[in-house]
């Protein structure tokens, strides 16, 4: 027995090598690691365990007449013969693996062989092998989490071994024989095959191991490439941004050449080949087209690229479509020397790296489409701004013609200042805060001569912040706000002031008056939603409001203090930057 034991072990070297060759195949690998086979997977399983279970049969030892003999492989055993082997090992992962489809037809293939081999157990064997893959199915139903436990596994192949080692005993003829032979091989066989089981898993978790390992890393790698190329595609798809998303590429990858195109053109190309791969050619490839095409990602080889240099070092090619929403804006290609470089990690991670930049790409687009609509909205904002006091002012202007032409003649010259400097200031994003003040005092100068000596006018000004960035329109909807409504049922003594000054890293700017104040119900609305009366729509506080939120942020929002008949204060902070870093830091 103690013999027996040895050859055995020696011989399950030959078992765990089979399996560890096994496990570096695909199609093993794809088997295994599958969530839910499909048919062709099950034949293959079925296929596999059951050849597996037959090498198995053929690496055992033959036991005869009380001595052991190397097992040469043979297609007959003599009928006083058996074999003390490994077929079990096949089946029972079959089984586990697979299920009861796959279990049993292992286990009739390798069962049926171990019949038609002969011998006085060959009946009782051939049975015991199909019942161990039904076996195995089973536990695996009970216990999905068995594939990952190695000593239940070797309880299991130890019981299919004692289970046939039982039907040997029942069914085998001579009986004294059966015993004779069970007591003999039973222990060492059931062991052996046991730790076969259990071995075979432990290849296979290792398997599983290096497959994970092989994910975290490729997945690594695309967070980084993700977080380096990001920024790239901010301004879309151009040769600058395309050559700097290929520079990075070709540093991570395994790729000897990387390139982007648009619809019609190369707009980089990094690796060899460079020297005929240049930026701005016109895309000289069907192949290029067909992926536009399709919208579908393609593997090519040398006959397939069809480049026009014939000593061209690029012998394959994965070429992937770049997608926003919908519409292909270009492709994205990988060359590799040769075809049997792009293995099927790589090609997921090709793949996955394409959807990627396909998500920056629409992402940028995204972000494009939203400031060209803030943009709009802020003109639009602009554009509503403040003709309210227009008819008032020409009404005051004709009754002055003839009282006081000169007067009148001031005015109006005044009046086509400010509406130039109105309609001027729609179409720009930010002026300098001495030009927003210029506006102011041409509004104020009207509302002078209308007020007459009713209205004061009080400047406090910090001179070195005039070349600050304002959203233009935005003091005068405030100046008129306290003029219209401030002083609607003020006779005399009307005071307004205008304040700005610096603040650490910041401009505050105020607008305050004497007027009646606000109503306490309205001033909490106050900025933040129309406020219509009898004389407008009040919109002219919350459009000034709504701009400097849309620009600022909402750190730049208006902040109200009224108190009833004593007057009102607005006022706001701005950062301190003047129109020429702004636009070098939209830049």
């Amino acid at each position: 027995m103690f013999e027996l034991m040895l050859l055995m072990l020696e011989r399950l070297g030959l078992i765990v090598m089979l399996a560890f060759i096994a496990t570096r195949l695909r199609f093993f690998r794809n088997m295994v690691f599958s969530t839910s086979l499909t048919s062709k997977h099950k034949l293959t399983a079925v296929l596999f365990f059951g050849i597996f279970g037959i090498i198995g049969t053929y690496s055992g030892v033959t036991f005869q007449s009380e001595s052991l003999i190397f097992q040469r492989i043979t297609f007959g055993i003599p009928e006083d013969a058996a074999i003390a082997n490994f077929r079990v090992i096949g089946i029972v992962l079959a089984g586990l693996f697979g299920g009861y489809k796959v279990g049993l037809g292992a286990g009739l293939i390798a069962g049926v062989h171990r019949i038609m081999l002969g011998g006085f157990t060959a009946f009782s064997c051939g049975i015991a092998t199909i019942i161990a893959g039904v076996i195995a199915a089973h536990y695996r139903s009970r216990n999905p989490q068995a594939i990952s436990q190695p000593m239940h596994i070797f309880l299991l192949g130890a019981l299919a071994e004692t289970v046939q080692m039982g039907l040997i005993a029942l069914l085998a003829s001579p009986t004294t024989a059966a015993i004779s032979l069970v007591q003999t091989i039973g222990i060492p066989m059931i062991i052996a095959n046991g730790i076969g089981c259990a071995l075979f898993l432990l290849i296979i978790q290792s398997v599983t191991k290096e497959e994970q390992k092989a994910g975290a890393l490729q997945a690594q790698k695309s967070l980084r490439i993700a977080e380096q190329t990001l920024a790239h595609f901010k301004h879309g798809l151009t040769n600058k941004s395309a050559g700097e998303v290929c520079q990075i590429l070709y540093k991570e990858l395994n790729a000897c050449a990387v390139a982007m195109t648009n619809k019609h053109t190369i707009l980089a190309h990094m690796g060899v080949a460079a020297d005929h791969h240049k930026a701005n050619m016109a895309i000289q490839t069907k192949l290029t087209t067909e992926v536009m095409e399709q919208k579908q990602m393609i593997i090519a080889g040398d006959n397939e690229i069809h480049c026009k240099e014939s000593n061209c070092p690029l012998g394959a090619a994965v070429i992937a479509p770049l997608i926003i929403r919908t519409e292909v804006v270009g492709t994205l290609k990988f060359y590799y020397h040769s075809k049997k470089e792009i293995t099927e990690l790589e090609t997921e991670l090709l793949s996955g790296l394409t959807n990627l930049l396909s998500s920056q790409l629409e992402l940028a687009e995204a972000d494009r489409a939203y400031q060209l609509a803030k943009e709009a909205e802020v003109n639009a904002l602009q554009a509503q701004i403040s003709p309210h006091f227009l008819f008032n002012t020409l009404n005051t202007a004709i009754s002055l013609i003839r009282i006081d032409p000169m007067k009148a003649r001031t005015m109006l010259h005044s009046l086509s200042q400010f509406l130039r400097q109105n309609v001027s200031a729609t179409t720009m994003k930010l002026h300098p805060l001495s030009e927003e003040l210029n506006h102011i005092k041409a509004y104020l100068s009207i509302e002078e001569v209308r007020f007459e000596d009713r209205l004061t006018v009080i400047y406090n000004i910090d001179e070195h912040v005039l070349k600050v960035a304002i959203p233009p329109l935005t003091l005068q909807p405030l100046v008129e706000n306290a003029m219209k409504h401030g002083f609607k049922n003020k006779r005399s003594d009307c005071r307004i002031c205008i304040s700005v000054r610096e603040e650490q890293d910041s401009v505050l700017l105020s607008v305050e008056d004497n007027g009646e104040g606000f109503d306490p119900i309205k001033l909490s609305k106050a900025g933040n939603e129309p406020l219509a009366t009898t004389t407008g729509t009040g919109i002219g506080l919350y459009n000034s409001n709504k701009r400097l939120q849309l620009k600022f942020g909402r750190s730049a929002s208006l902040i109200f203090s009224s108190n009833r008949n004593e007057g009102t204060t607005v006022r706001f902070y701005i950062p301190k930057q003047t129109r020429k870093d702004n636009q070098q830091d939209e830049s």
